[in-house]
């Protein structure tokens, strides 16, 4: 018989094969991270082109609020929230800003306020309500949007300036055919940081 030290050693050879399987998914992860990096370097060329002049029109409107007595206030869906604490919490915080509660009085709401109201659905029927209101009260406000709607009514039917940003899926497709990384937060901080770069430059001539 042979000795133990002529036998296979079944241990390193399963932690080899459970490395390489490892390695193998690393290397997975990176090309869907490559890809979606790619895709998303796109976008923003995509809606940089595209809402150049929009990102002005949102900043000037805002900017009343911020020359008068008004606040701005951002009002963000599901994972869109994320432009709120961006401009109320974040490094370069918005001067005057607020978040917007779903469950506030719009009567707490003055002719000298503006907002931005952040959502993926542009049918979203919170949204639309806050929206109809400021419609209603000729009280001017920008919209964003990820996902175009069908439906007949949707922000941009009631607001001064309205962002799509034409997510329809996910950049990047795995293993099961879907369509995953879902970048609609990260659009719509685009957006914002844009018009506080140009409202900045606004405020600056005050």
């Amino acid at each position: 018989p042979k000795n133990q030290s002529e036998q296979p050693d079944y241990f390193v050879i399963s932690s080899y094969f459970n490395i390489m399987i490892i390695l193998g998914e690393v290397q997975e992860e990176l090309l869907m991270l490559k890809i979606f990096s790619t895709q998303l370097f796109g976008l923003f060329k995509k809606w940089q082109d595209n809402h150049e002049e929009s990102i002005e029109d949102a900043a000037r409107i805002l900017a009343q609020a911020s020359v008068g007595e008004g606040h701005i206030y951002i009002y963000g869906k599901q994972e869109m929230q994320a432009v709120g604490i961006e401009a109320t919490e974040g490094v370069d915080a918005l001067a005057n800003a607020k978040v917007w509660d779903s469950s506030a009085s719009f009567d707490d709401i003055s002719a000298s306020d503006r907002f931005l109201i952040i959502t993926r659905e542009s049918d979203d029927k919170e949204a639309l309500l806050l929206a109809q209101h400021l419609s209603n009260q000729f009280i001017p406000f920008a919209t964003i949007s990820a996902l175009p709607s069908d439906n007949t009514e949707q922000l941009a039917s009631y607001s001064d300036v309205h962002f799509d940003l034409q997510l329809k899926q996910g950049l990047v497709p795995n293993e099961s055919g879907e369509r995953v990384g879902y970048p609609s937060a990260i659009g719509a901080l685009f957006i914002y940081h844009g018009i506080k770069f140009t409202l900045d430059e606004i405020l600056a001539d005050y």
